[in-house]
């Protein structure tokens, strides 16, 4: 079994990890079928500079398919058990079925501006949701 956290924004990858509106939990099972998908709210804030690694590692979660990222919260990912595949947009749905099928790969590029005070804190409700299992 395996977990990956897609950051999401309107059921797409968000292209910035750090300000997403919530991750998109995959649950995987052995043979590479998605068998749950959970809500993990975003923090407030910038998520680099939050908690939000270490409670993904205790959650399990050991892959995260993102847009884009500074090096410093790729560090801070990596640091807590959690590969990181970068390059990723689109539909979170056809994110996850395009990497069960091997065809993404890391893109290895940084956000060359990630130093957080270029963005404006909003105000954002705090949901929790459960997606229904597709069988």
């Amino acid at each position: 079994m395996k977990k990956i956290a897609v950051p999401t924004r309107e059921n797409v990858v968000d292209d910035h990890f750090g300000h997403c509106e919530y991750y998109t939990i995959y649950t995987v099972d052995d043979n590479n079928q998605v068998t749950d998908r959970s809500r993990l709210d975003s923090p407030q804030g910038c998520g680099c500079k939050s908690n939000i690694a270490s409670v993904m590692e205790e959650m399990g979660i050991s892959l995260m398919l993102a847009g884009n990222m500074g090096n410093g919260a790729y560090a801070k990912l990596t640091d807590h058990h959690i590969e990181v595949i970068r390059g990723c947009h689109g539909a979170t749905e056809q994110v996850i079925q395009d990497y069960l099928a091997g065809k993404l790969h890391d893109s290895a590029e940084a956000c060359d501006h990630h130093d957080c005070d270029h963005h404006h804190d909003e105000e954002q409700p705090v949901y929790h949701v459960a997606f229904p299992t597709q069988k």
